[in-house]
């Protein structure tokens, strides 16, 4: 199968890329090759096969959910310009 260099600027077009002359050119030449492989792998027989999020079987590590710092928030609002009831006022920016 080949592609032509029309083609691939269509393409380009509709994926909205801007794909170069000379690109356009190496790619005229990769893409048959990778739609062949692509049709090659279509016809492997799937039938009777799980499908799988992640080739590895595992699980992952997850760490304990414990806390590490104690609680400083008056402490950091001590030194706001402006709070009220645990928040921080700031200026409007949208009018």
């Amino acid at each position: 199968m080949s592609i032509s260099l029309e083609e691939i600027q269509k393409i380009s077009l509709l994926a909205r890329l801007h794909v170069s002359a000379e690109e356009a050119g190496q790619y005229a030449v990769d893409l048959p090759g990778i739609l062949a492989w692509v049709q090659q792998m279509n016809k492997v027989d799937t039938q009777g096969i799980e499908p799988m999020a992640h080739p590895m079987d595992a699980s992952q590590r997850l760490r304990e959910d414990t806390v590490t710092e104690t609680d400083q928030r008056s402490r950091f609002q001590s030194v706001a310009p402006s709070t009220e009831k645990g928040l921080y006022l700031v200026p409007k920016v949208i009018e």
